[in-house]
């Protein structure tokens, strides 16, 4: 049989005090001393007394909760997004429910639809890679629940707030470190560019190519998942090629790690016959041989902007949708050099 759960009207019982003293004992009102919080606190923990967080929520109209939906979990840069979310949310008094998509729109959708049943306050989305289209968001706008993209936004993310770096620039700028140590036949291994921020790095792939009065072609285009083992077969398709390319601007480091070793193991000598650029800086990217040229993506400060910026939307402190670009770091390495 279920055991009963405990309220505030019991611990008043059992402390011989009135319920309204006991509320404000654990919410450590001011009206009641130290002492008594503490001691109220203490007999709540040890009778097992859950606040209702619902209906809570139900009478103040906030949950102090905001939802965050990733694609995945199991990346280096995603966790360090989530580290300084969650620094901020503390601070500030909110807890993050983190759900992720793995990759998938119908996933992302059903993520959405249950942060929503869970009346979140706000919602944080890196999109999957197969977003393309927003509209299982329209019921938080409906509701004028402030949703905000991070990392990841749609090609067209109104009438939402974003935070982001200028990924063209840093597309822009890992490209022209190999034109500028005479590479003349690059390839660009990225993911879907229906996504703005794999289109952005293309843009800016094309940018430099042009300014190096260099033509691009669809055939310099590689789309893959970015995975090890995308990786993996570029390089054996690489290895194809006749002439081989000499610059390969990869729009990860984890792919392009797995396509600089596959490419070594084949006796390809980088970066003498292939320069390689990554993307990220993830750890691995310092440690291998040789060390990978990339950017340096802001993690945590974009988990704490992200953060910051929606709970000002959540409390009218900005009154229209924000984007905002933060910047980023440029690392050569040897791995272009």
């Amino acid at each position: 049989m279920q055991k009963k759960e405990v309220t505030i009207y019991d611990i008043a019982q059992a402390l011989q005090v009135s319920p309204a003293t006991v509320s404000r004992g654990l919410k450590n009102h001011p009206s009641i001393s130290k002492k008594t919080c503490q001691k109220i606190q203490e007999t709540a923990q040890k009778m097992g007394y859950r606040s209702n967080a619902l209906a809570s929520s139900l009478r103040t109209s906030r949950s102090f909760t905001l939802g965050v939906i990733v694609p995945r979990l199991d990346s280096n840069f995603m966790s360090t997004v989530l580290a300084g979310m969650e620094k901020s949310a503390v601070e500030l008094g909110y807890h993050l429910i983190i759900m992720q998509s793995f990759e998938t729109l119908e996933k992302e959708k059903e993520c959405a639809q249950l942060l929503f049943n869970h009346r979140v306050d706000g919602l944080l989305v890196s999109t999957s890679a197969e977003t393309g289209h927003i509209e299982h968001f329209a019921p938080f706008l409906a509701k004028s629940i402030p949703v905000l993209f991070f990392d990841r936004a749609p090609l067209d993310p109104h009438p939402f707030s974003s935070v982001t770096i200028d990924n063209h620039r840093a597309g822009y700028e890992l490209t022209r470190i190999m034109l500028q140590k005479g590479a003349t036949r690059l390839l660009h291994i990225t993911g879907n560019t229906g996504l703005r921020v794999y289109k952005e790095r293309l843009e800016g792939f094309k940018a430099a190519l042009k300014e190096f009065n260099l033509s691009y072609s669809t055939d310099n285009l590689w789309q893959t998942n970015l995975g090890v083992e995308d990786g993996i077969r570029a390089a054996a398709k690489i290895l194809q090629m006749h002439p081989l390319p000499d610059g390969i601007f990869v729009a990860n480091d984890t792919c392009a790690i797995a396509i600089i070793n596959h490419l070594q193991s084949n006796n390809i000598l980088i970066p003498g016959q292939i320069q390689v650029s990554g993307f990220n800086n993830d750890p691995f990217a310092s440690l291998f041989t040789p060390q990978l040229t990339t950017v340096e993506y802001p993690g945590i400060a974009m988990g704490e902007r992200a953060v910051e910026t929606i709970i000002d939307l959540i409390q009218n402190k900005i009154k229209t949708t924000k984007k905002e670009s933060l910047d980023f770091k440029l690392i050569n390495r040897s791995s272009t050099r």
